[in-house]
């Protein structure tokens, strides 16, 4: 499965459209008023389907990730000089490859390949394409992704 996640290029918060293939919306992320970033996702029908949240007062970036109201993990960036690490506690996941230009890779327990994401360049607001193996782990690769790139702005204003 193919989703192609954009930034829109005029908002006060973070808001993001993440489309199918076909160019179909299936979801729509919307930036909230709060300390930190808090992203709510919102599924093809206008129905929240999940929630990243930016914890505070912490010494480096943490942003835990809910399914409705369900916790489901957090990712936390880990202390480095050169290049971003991030600690990912959601279903055994990991991620490879190379943050600064955004193409990397999310693997299971299993060193299968769960998700692929690559930055496209040349447009005028952030543009991703996540290819995800099941589509079953879309919401959450998808919330891994917006996690990372929260961080990333913040570390970048």
């Amino acid at each position: 499965m193919r989703m192609l996640f954009k930034q829109r290029f005029f908002s006060w918060f973070d808001s993001y459209d993440i489309y199918d293939e076909a160019g179909g919306v299936l979801y729509t992320v919307k930036g909230q008023l709060s300390w930190g970033h808090c992203l709510k996702i919102f599924d093809q029908y206008g129905a929240e389907a999940g929630t990243v949240k930016e914890r505070v007062f912490t010494l480096l970036p943490k942003f835990e990730m809910y399914v409705g109201e369900t916790y489901v993990g957090c990712i936390n960036r880990e202390f480095s000089f050169f290049r971003p690490r991030y600690n990912i506690d959601c279903r055994d996941w990991q991620v490879e490859g190379d943050f600064m230009e955004w193409d990397y890779t999310v693997t299971d327990g299993r060193g299968s390949c769960v998700a692929t994401v690559s930055k496209e360049v040349l447009h005028w607001t952030d543009t991703y394409v996540i290819d995800v193996q099941d589509p079953r782990d879309a919401l959450q690769a998808l919330m891994l992704v917006l996690a990372i790139d929260a961080e990333k702005c913040s570390r970048n204003n």
